[in-house]
């Protein structure tokens, strides 16, 4: 009981172009054809004007439904849009069918399969009579409701299929008749224009967005931040634009694996510093510079980390310039998320490069910055060494001089404690002159040195020597990656007291003998100053930073008053779990 795809009395035959000049010649040849089908005309004319309005792609196939449903009198209208592959159903928009029997129903029609399976790869007009007695249907899930009748339109796009348009239950338990045919065809010819503009409008404003995530990346770091917010910068956009669950970011390690450096996402968790090894194949990739993508990250063999159980879809690309690969960039959407379409694809791999060429521009800046400190430390090294301990040490001769001169006792005691005095101070400006002179590479590996470290590169830049004390043993039981992490905040947080704290005053303890609220053993770091404290709408982004590093080990950051007058200055805590 099926009708031919163009029945005789069809204004054009199947194949219909896709194009004004199609639906101009269906609505003159309807004219000629019976006054019940010119009577509908301008119901037509007013349908299309409905489909025409707005440029929001989903919206605009709402409208399609609605108007489709409302002109051909029917209960039921969707529409199947085609998937990339042309394999089954990438969306299906509904209308007709409240949202608590859709509840009921469940997941929505693929297009793997069927009646409309079969529609996909034959795009074709049907009209059936009795969906269920032809031998391509497959059923009806539960709770779904009873649908007899049925009218499937296909809609093209430029030329392309895009999707098609199905009817079903005409009211009155009428079948689907040749008018409803011919007007749903104008219908969808004027659709696929509509469609057309939409997407075009669409892929408009997502290369806006992206271009507009690529400067506010590039703009951040440029402006002076460290590697590690710089890094979280990237992410943190890079999920924004992406639509995506979390946005990640992996630098190699020194194993040949790659390792978590920077995570953005609404679920803390212990991803970062997560090592995917070097036995994967996909790390072999994208050191290579390839881009990998991904449809189901949970059941993909080549994953082998347990964060892939969370995501499905997921986009790995390389942030390499000039040939360098510096990383990974990987935004990962939630299980039976839609998969990434081939235009997003490419914005992502265009913004990916753009975030490379700006963090190689930011170390390039950081490197010349670091070099100019240098610079400065070893003038002020020579200036210690040539100026003022030379000075001192000739001081120091003239008062033992004076000293043995001297007969009164008392004037003998005096001076050779002065003397006592400068030779300690001229030891401890050698070792201030060692320490400016240390590079990087020399910096030590136990946890406590390196915090005295910091310290004393501190000290230069403040003018005055923060006091510290640690708690616990610190060096045999924080592990590397919370104190890599420790010695950031440590660095973040004295950077900030000496850039807006005004403080004379800085106190450092460092505590492995923390119980944290979860019952974990940690390491807490304290800073404390007595500067002028945190402005009323002052800038927080260290301190953002500073709790960002801390719950992506499962751990936190705050802070409170300082240990100045009335409680002044600023006190900052930074812990989590070793």
């Amino acid at each position: 009981m099926s009708a031919p795809s163009a029945s005789a009395d069809s204004p054009f035959p199947d194949g219909t172009p896709d194009s004004a000049e199609a639906a101009t010649r269906a609505t003159r040849s309807l004219q000629g054809l019976s006054p019940e089908l010119t009577s509908r005309v301008p119901q037509l004319l007013e349908a299309m004007r409905s489909v025409g309005t707005g440029l929001e792609l989903h919206t605009t196939l709402d409208r399609i439904c609605e108007t489709a449903a409302e002109l051909a009198d029917a209960h039921y209208a969707a529409i199947g849009v085609v998937s990339e592959d042309g394999e089954g159903l990438s969306d299906f928009v509904y209308f007709g069918i409240d949202p608590e029997t859709a509840e009921r129903i469940g997941r929505l029609p693929d297009g793997h399969k069927g009646l409309l399976g079969a529609l996909i790869h034959q795009p074709r007009t049907l009209r059936l009579a009795d969906l269920s007695a032809d031998p391509r249907s497959c059923g009806f899930p539960p709770h779904h409701p009873p649908m007899r009748t049925f009218l499937g339109v296909p809609i093209r796009v430029q030329g392309e299929i895009f999707g098609n348009l199905y009817l079903t239950e005409k009211r009155g338990g009428a079948d689907f008749n040749d008018y409803d045919v011919h007007m749903v065809r104008v219908l969808a010819t004027e659709a696929g224009i509509a469609i057309g503009n939409a997407r075009l409008y669409e892929a408009a404003k997502q290369r806006e967005r992206w271009i507009d995530g690529s400067v506010a990346v590039t703009t951040a770091l440029l402006s002076g931040s460290d590697a590690e917010e710089a890094l979280a910068v990237v992410a943190e956009q890079a999920r924004h634009l992406a639509d995506s669950a979390a946005g990640i970011v992996l630098l190699p390690d020194e194993e040949g694996g790659m390792e978590i450096v920077a995570v953005s996402s609404d679920e803390p968790g212990g991803a970062l510093g997560m090592i995917v090894p070097p036995e994967s194949r996909i790390v072999s990739r994208l050191l290579e510079g390839q881009a990998v993508f991904i449809d189901d990250a949970a059941t993909d063999p080549r994953v082998m980390t347990d964060l892939a159980r969370h995501y499905g879809p997921v986009m790995m690309l390389p942030l390499q310039s000039d040939g360098r690969v510096l990383g990974t960039l990987v935004t990962p959407r939630a299980r039976g998320g839609r998969p990434f379409s081939e235009a997003e694809r490419t914005l992502a791999a265009q913004f990916a490069s753009q975030a490379a060429l700006a963090l190689m521009m930011a170390d390039a800046q950081r490197d010349r910055e670091r070099l100019a400190v240098y610079e400065d430390r070893d003038r002020i090294a020579r200036d210690l060494h040539d100026l003022v301990i030379q000075r001192l040490f000739a001081t120091g001769m003239m008062l033992e001089s004076a000293q043995r001169r001297s007969v009164v006792p008392e004037v003998q005691i005096g001076v050779g404690k002065a003397v006592d005095e400068l030779d300690v101070t001229i030891q401890e400006i050698r070792t201030a002159i060692f320490a400016l002179q240390q590079g990087p590479a020399e910096a030590p590996s136990g946890l406590r040195t390196r915090v005295l470290r910091e310290i004393n590169m501190a000290a230069v830049p403040l003018g005055f020597k923060p006091s510290h004390h640690f708690v616990g043993p610190v060096d045999t039981v924080v592990g590397e990656l919370a104190g890599k992490n420790l010695i950031a905040a440590l660095r973040e947080a004295l950077s900030n007291a000496f850039r807006h704290a005004e403080a004379a005053r800085i106190d450092v303890v460092v505590d492995s003998s923390v119980i944290l609220p979860d019952g974990q053993q940690g390491v807490r770091l304290t800073v404390a100053d007595d500067g002028v404290g945190i402005a009323e709408g002052g800038r927080r982004s260290g301190l953002k930073n500073l709790k960002r590093r801390a719950e992506s080990l499962g751990g936190d950051s705050w802070y409170g008053p300082g240990i100045g007058e009335d409680g002044g200055g600023t006190t900052v805590v930074w812990q989590a779990p070793y």
